[in-house]
């Protein structure tokens, strides 16, 4: 069964996050996507995420795709044109990958490129219409196409997000699903009330949320996360149990485990995000029965 097909049908998916190397040696990612094949819906490959130079989502995500694998092949605005993202559509769409995550992207000087320049030719909306578009058989500029691509797209949305800000996610989300947006991913949340009233909020709209969770690898972590991260706000009894904790590595296991259980029914799927601790993934999903 296709993602398309798993999130059409109603079913419960589970994604992990795995960031492709920086640097030319597949060798671990691809003995990390053999072990999950039979335990994932798919593998979120990132685009230049953090503004990091790494090896990039679209021949990770065709390599992954020739061994069976589902993958969601990740474009972001940051760093390309409308012409090399209009492009990079058609790649994705002739090496027959179907699952798009379409971004923003980091701002280079977050990055370890700093004096890069940034590119803002299009926002994430502008990238939707594009995508959009060339399904239709037109690129921007209004050209026809010879032979036109088709795609299963999502893109990120602030769950996290309260007061006006809700109602601008909203009214966001709202026309993202417009220009063709079928799934959305949210950023890592760890309160579930927070969770719940975004769900109620937007269940008229009757499209499949997946929740991401980054695995905490210290109060350090998870203070940084909480400070910086848009929509992460982490609750202090979190933070206590990862200060008191003399297994780091457990603790945070039993704390995305709580949280997957509590949010499980108030959502489409997961996106575990491991950052390094890609071996908790397979005993995270043994201890949630997923």
């Amino acid at each position: 069964m296709s993602f398309k097909e798993l999130l059409d049908s109603g079913k419960f998916a589970v994604t992990v996050e795995l960031q492709p190397p920086k640097g030319t040696d597949l060798t671990e990612t691809f003995a990390l996507s053999e072990q999950w094949k039979n335990r994932l819906h798919a593998i979120n490959i990132p685009d230049l995420q953090g503004a990091i130079m790494r090896l990039g989502s679209l021949p990770v995500c065709t390599l992954l795709k020739q061994k069976g694998i589902e993958v969601i092949y990740n474009l972001s605005c940051g760093h390309r044109n409308r012409l090399a993202l209009q492009s990079e559509l058609l790649n994705a769409s002739v090496l027959g990958l179907k699952n798009l995550l379409l971004l923003q992207g980091d701002l280079p000087a977050l990055g370890d490129h700093f004096e890069a320049q940034p590119v803002s030719d299009l926002e994430v909306m502008g990238l939707l219409e594009a995508a959009r578009r060339l399904q239709e058989g037109v690129d921007l500029a209004g050209n026809d196409l010879k032979g036109k691509p088709s795609f299963f797209i999502g893109t990120q949305i602030n769950a996290a997000a309260q007061g006006t800000l809700l109602d601008a996610e909203l009214l966001q989300m709202e026309k993202k699903i417009q220009q063709g947006a079928r799934f959305f991913i949210t950023g890592s949340i760890y309160d579930p009330r927070l969770l719940e009233h975004f769900i109620k909020r937007v269940a008229h709209f009757k499209v499949p949320i997946l929740v991401s969770l980054t695995l905490l690898k210290s109060v350090g972590m998870a203070r940084y996360i909480s400070k910086h991260v848009e929509g992460a706000s982490i609750p202090e009894a979190i933070l206590d149990r990862l200060l008191k904790a003399s297994d780091k590595q457990r603790v945070s296991m039993e704390i995305a485990g709580d949280l997957i259980t509590e949010i499980k029914p108030l959502c489409q799927g997961i996106q575990i995000i491991p950052l390094g601790w890609e071996h908790l993934v397979l005993p995270l999903l043994d201890l949630v029965g997923l």
